[in-house]
C-alpha cells in the first residue's frame, strides 16, 4: 500500500468517525432538549393529556368557538412533540382528580366550569367579573388590590399559569389559559409555545402564573403580546372578603 492509498483510507476513516461523533452529539442534544420539554409539560412517552375546552350554551354538542379550535391546535402540536397523546373533553365533563393526567384548561370561568373550579381552588387571589350584563367592569379580571379591565379589540388581558400541587415527582401540571376573549386563549398558548424554553430556565418544574396583554387583536391577531407582570404569589394569596380595587388598567 502505497502513501497516497493510505492517506486516502485514513481521510476516509477520519470523517466517517467525525461524522459519526456529530451524530452522536446532536442526538444526544435533541434527547436532551425533549426531555427538558417532555419535563416541563409533564409529558414523559406515550403519556395521556387533556385538553379540557368550555360548551357553547344551549345544545349538548361540543361547539369550540374559532379562536380556542387554534389553542387546541396549538397545544396539540406541543402534545405531540413530547411523544405523547392528547383527549379533548367538554369542560362538564372532565370529572378527574388534580395531578392525574396533565390538563390543558382552555377558556374563561363563564363558559368554563372546570376553569372556574380551578381558579377557586388553586388561585384565589384572582376574581374574574362574569356578569352577563354590559358594564366597563364586565371581564374583568382582579388580581390582588388591581383590576384589568377589557377594551375590547385594543387590549385585553388573558392568565397563563402552569400549577402543580405539592412536591411529588408524579404530579402532573395543569396548565391554564383564562382569556377575557376567546383570542387572548390563542395568544397565551401561543405564548407559551414559543416561549416555554425559557420558562422552564426561570421556574423550573414548579408553578407561575403570568398576567398578559394582548395588544391591538383587530390589527394583529394574536401575535403581539406583552408579559404585564408575574403574579403568582398575589394569584395564590387569598383575597380578603371585601377588597377594593386600587388600579384600574386599560390599555392606551
Amino acid at each position: 500500500m502505497n502513501d497516497d492509498v493510505r492517506n486516502i483510507l485514513l481521510g476516509v476513516v477520519a470523517a466517517g468517525l467525525s461524522a459519526t461523533l456529530g451524530w452522536l452529539a446532536r442526538t444526544y442534544l435533541w434527547k436532551r432538549k425533549l426531555r427538558r420539554k417532555q419535563a416541563f409539560f409533564g409529558l414523559p412517552d406515550n403519556s395521556e393529556s387533556l385538553l379540557v375546552v368550555n360548551r357553547e350554551a344551549g345544545g349538548p354538542e361540543l361547539t369550540v368557538m374559532r379562536y380556542d379550535v387554534f389553542a387546541l391546535l396549538e397545544l396539540s402540536a406541543l402534545i405531540k412533540d413530547c411523544g405523547a397523546h392528547a383527549q379533548v373533553v367538554a369542560h362538564d365533563a372532565a370529572q378527574q382528580g388534580f395531578g392525574e393526567r396533565t390538563e390543558f384548561c382552555v377558556g374563561g370561568p363563564a363558559s368554563n366550569r372546570r376553569m372556574a373550579a380551578h381558579l377557586h381552588s388553586l388561585l384565589p387571589g384572582i376574581r374574574v367579573n362574569i356578569d352577563a350584563e354590559p358594564g366597563p367592569d364586565r371581564g374583568a379580571f382582579q388580581i390582588g388590590s388591581e383590576r384589568y379591565r377589557v377594551e375590547s379589540g385594543k387590549g385585553e388581558y388573558v392568565i397563563l399559569a402552569r400549577l402543580v400541587a405539592g412536591q411529588d415527582r408524579g404530579t402532573r401540571p395543569v396548565f391554564l389559559f383564562c382569556g377575557q376573549r376567546a383570542i387572548t386563549n390563542q395568544a397565551a398558548t401561543r405564548y407559551l409555545a414559543r416561549n416555554h424554553e425559557r420558562l422552564a430556565r426561570k421556574n423550573g418544574t414548579g408553578s407561575f402564573v403570568l398576567l398578559l396583554k394582548v395588544v391591538n387583536s383587530q390589527a394583529y391577531g394574536a401575535d403581539v403580546v406583552e408579559l404585564v407582570a408575574d403574579v403568582t404569589r398575589t394569584a395564590q394569596t387569598p383575597l380578603p372578603t371585601t377588597v377594593p380595587a386600587r388600579n384600574s388598567h386599560r390599555a392606551s
